[in-house]
């Protein structure tokens, strides 16, 4: 008789199952979507909406379990609390949206793209964007004032 039992095995074993989820959750939460197969993001939607849940509450044993959850990737977990839980403050559930893709060409394995329902990633990479154009701008500044003492140096030493 079969037994109804919770959760995809998606022929592994468990601890490669774990680290599989594990990497594609915090490839969620990095990139904003992730594209895969449409059994993957079904077996992991529950547990990004249950993370995000989680972080919600935002206070320490929390930050702790999602730490945990995450494999003790702070980078992710700071990210996840600053940027990603601000957006879906106003929503209770419902954080990802899974769209289908075609097949894939080599296995004809059912495609699907993962993302979040609330667009974060492109104020995140607007950020990123700035700070890389402002710290060219200070680099800039800096070879400059070099050149100019330079030159100065020059000029006195030409005199």
């Amino acid at each position: 008789m079969r037994k109804i039992v919770f959760g995809r095995k998606l022929s592994r074993s468990r601890k490669s199952r774990i680290a599989l989820f594990r990497s594609l959750l915090k490839a969620l939460i990095t990139n904003g979507k992730i594209t895969t197969t449409k059994a993957k993001a079904k077996a992991i939607q529950g547990q990004a909406d249950k993370i995000v849940t989680l972080a919600k509450k935002s206070d320490l044993s929390a930050r702790r379990r999602v730490l945990a959850f995450l494999g003790n990737d702070r980078k992710v977990t700071d990210f996840l609390f600053t940027k990603l839980i601000p957006v879906f403050k106003e929503r209770q559930s419902g954080f990802t949206r899974i769209t289908l893709l075609p097949r894939r060409k080599g296995d004809n394995a059912e495609m699907a793209i993962l993302e979040w329902v609330e667009k974060y990633i492109e104020e995140v990479k607007k950020e990123k964007a700035e700070k890389k154009e402002s710290g060219n701008k200070k680099e800039e500044k800096k070879i400059k004032k070099e050149k100019k003492t330079e030159s100065k140096k020059n000029k006195k030493a030409k005199k």
